[in-house]
């Protein structure tokens, strides 16, 4: 029967199956729209339960202290508790995952660095398309880095680092937070530059970092305002140069990286929000307001005033271009440091 030619079916059969097809294609179309009419109510009425807010690294690092201190403030302003929930792992990827396979309804949300751009051109474990399985959300903002020592240690400047390192090679030591970070990608550039062997040790976040630098199990680290420097305030951490163009206001006796012997050194660590691809507009646009919104709010703009953070909160689209310009910058500058996923 499902062989039969459609010549041998009657005239009468032929115009009951056209009917079928066009009452089921009628269908099929009414369901369509019916399910779009229910997902943009859904939109604008999100949101309607807690929010997940991703950090792909432990607590106590420079994209943890963001997220906390943006966090309160997006929850008060959505009437939802914004949950943050650290997913540390590979260099973030595993939060970056973790986010890609998510429901895109806008419960789950990513906050990360520069290095979500950055990690698919250095990782084989990043099998995501950084500009195709996410939705560009808004740039957050950027901040310096600071080059941290131990604060009772022998180093006092830049220069005495780099002595050391040339004096004793692969005994001076770098640690980073995660590998394809700013912090990592500019250790590698001070290596380059100022021709110099120090081995780079990846951490899993740029708290425990810190903590081996303090304790004197690695030489020096370069690591964003928001975590470094707290440290360097205790006295428990010293503060070589910053990674910005120019000196900082809270650190005005710290030289930057480029009067230490660097010329046009400028190598800043910025932030930003993601989504799952598919996530609604009407969902985007309502995060990227209200992110903007709280940046503006008093709490988080005093708190990161005092870590030199520059707010951003870009549209979307800014954002997305934002990306796909920083990624093709990564590339060359990974290709022109040979840095390796084994280094």
């Amino acid at each position: 029967m499902g062989n039969e030619p459609l010549k041998a079916i009657s005239p009468g059969r032929r115009a009951w199956m056209r009917r079928g097809l066009a009452l089921g294609g009628a269908a099929v179309l009414g369901t369509n729209v019916a399910a779009r009419a229910v997902a943009a109510t859904a939109a604008e009425a999100w949101p309607t339960g807690p929010i997940r807010l991703v950090v792909p690294f432990p607590p106590g690092g420079s994209v943890d202290t963001v997220a906390r201190t943006l966090g309160p403030q997006l929850q008060a302003q959505l009437g939802q508790p914004v949950v943050i929930e650290n997913r540390p792992g590979a260099s973030s990827v595993m939060g970056a995952q973790h986010v890609k396979q998510s429901k895109p309804d806008g419960y789950t949300i990513l906050l990360n660095a520069s290095l979500q751009v950055a990690n698919p051109v250095l990782l084989a474990t990043a099998t995501y398309d950084p500009l195709k399985d996410f939705v560009s959300i808004t740039e957050i903002g950027a901040q310096p880095q600071l080059v941290v020592v131990r604060a009772d240690g022998p180093y006092k400047t830049m220069a005495d680092l780099v002595d050391d390192a040339r004096k004793h090679p692969r005994h001076v030591t770098w640690a980073i937070a995660a590998f394809g970070a700013a912090g990592h990608l500019a250790c590698a550039l001070v290596n380059v530059q100022a021709k110099v062997d120090m081995p780079i040790i990846p951490y899993k976040g740029g708290g425990p970092a810190l903590m081996d630098v303090m304790g004197g199990h690695v030489s020096a680290q370069i690591e964003p305002m928001a975590s470094a420097y707290p440290h360097v305030q205790a006295g428990k951490l010293r503060a070589l140069a910053v990674t910005s163009a120019q000196r900082l206001a809270s650190l005005p006796d710290v030289p930057t990286v480029a009067e230490s012997g660097f010329p046009g050194f400028d190598m800043p660590s910025w932030y930003g929000l993601w989504a799952p691809a598919g996530t609604p507009r009407a969902i985007v646009d309502k995060l990227y307001a209200e992110t903007a919104e709280a940046l503006k709010a008093p709490p988080v703009a005093e708190r990161l005033a005092a870590i030199s953070f520059i707010p951003m909160g870009t549209s979307p689209e800014t954002f997305a271009r934002y990306s796909a310009s920083e990624l093709e910058k990564y590339r060359d500058l990974i290709q022109k440091a040979h840095i390796k996923a084994d280094a």
